[in-house]
Order: structure tokens, then C-alpha cells, then sequence
């Protein structure tokens, strides 16, 4: 179809002293936990509303298609291009799901170039967002607000400096709980990796 558009929507990260320090340990690599990574059924500030329904199907299918295969890679910066340029990679995608219309996960931050610029500015709690690129329609709501189509297709999550979308945060979990059990596993984790 030659009216699908790339869609490029961005969230804010915020996180916490724990990360910063996180990210000054190269040893170990560096994961955003419980990132808000879109949103659903809400305006953004380029004034598209997803739908639901639709992200909902896109998140599904991309954590088929990538995510459990490993290959969720996104860059720093959004390029005007559909396509992801494995020289400006730097992080991936290793958990995606819905809450509530929200789409949340966790993104590991790879050992690429890209990706120790992106540990670099965590370390120094420099502000950055995540923007969500994809191609699809758009139909006009009223004279200001597009809805994004069934065609819509997204193709990864990238590290950017301005985010479009509020409200998505590093480490402010939607929900207390799963975040609890995020850092219990983490720390069992590291326990039974000391006591190997």
C-alpha cells in the first residue's frame, strides 16, 4: 500500500541510582527493566493514537518473530529508514508484553559501540527515551489526531535523546509487584552465580 508511512513514537527512561551503578560495572551487562516501551488508546505528541487491539497484535507477533528469537535490536537514534543498521545497533529487546495498554519489557544494552554510548549516559543519568519505529496507515480522526491502522507494523525499539510519548519510565514499574519479583530473581540470580 503507498500510503503506509514510517511511525516513529518515543518514550522517556528514567532510572534510578541502582542502574547508574549498574551501568558503571562493564562486567556485567546493563538490562532497563519493565520499560514502558508504548502505549495504547492514548494521544501522543505526534498526535497518533494506537489502537489496542492492534499493538496488542503487533506485540505479540514481534515477540515471536524477534524477541524469543534474540534478534529484537534497535539503535541509538531513529534513522528514516524501515531498516535496522546493525553498525548503529545497540540494544536488544529480551522481553516484551502488554500491561493493561501499555506495551512494557526489558532492554539489554549490548557491548557495541552504540551500546557502551548509551552505558556511558545511563552512568552519567543522562536522560534518554525509547521510540518505537514502524510502518503503516494512518487515518485522520479530527483536524489534529491520526489513528494508526490495521496495516501497522513494527519493526524495533531504538534509544533516543527526544521522547514523543509520555509517561514511559526506567524502573517505574505500572505495577509494584512484578517489579518486586524482577529484582528477587535478579538477586537469586546473583546469589547462586557467587555460590557457583
Amino acid at each position: 500500500m503507498s500510503d503506509r508511512k514510517l511511525l516513529i513514537e518515543q518514550n522517556l527512561l528514567y532510572y534510578d541510582n541502582e542502574l547508574i551503578n549498574e551501568a558503571r560495572d562493564t562486567s556485567k551487562p546493563l538490562v532497563l527493566r519493565h520499560v514502558t516501551l508504548q502505549h495504547a488508546n492514548s494521544k501522543n505528541q505526534n498526535g497518533r493514537i494506537y489502537p489496542r487491539k492492534i499493538l496488542t497484535k503487533e506485540v505479540i507477533r514481534y515477540g515471536k518473530e524477534f524477541v524469543e528469537q534474540n534478534r529484537a535490536l534497535g539503535e541509538l537514534d531513529h534513522p528514516e529508514s524501515p531498516i535496522v543498521n546493525l553498525r548503529n545497533v545497540c540494544a536488544n529487546v529480551t522481553k516484551i508484553g502488554m500491561n493493561g495498554d501499555s506495551v512494557v519489557g526489558d532492554m539489554q544494552i549490548l557491548s557495541t559501540p552504540a551500546g557502551n554510548i548509551v552505558r556511558e549516559l545511563v552512568k552519567n543519568n543522562i536522560r534518554l527515551g525509547v521510540s518505537s519505529r514502524g510502518i503503516g496507515t494512518v487515518k485522520n480522526v479530527n483536524e489534529d489526531t491520526l489513528e494508526v491502522q490495521e496495516d501497522y507494523n513494527l519493526i524495533c525499539f531504538d534509544v533516543v535523546s527526544n521522547p514523543s510519548t509520555p509517561g514511559a519510565f526506567i524502573n517505574e514499574s505500572i505495577d509494584p509487584i512484578p517489579q518486586l519479583i524482577l529484582n528477587i530473581d535478579s538477586l537469586i540470580y546473583d546469589f547462586l552465580a557467587e555460590v557457583k
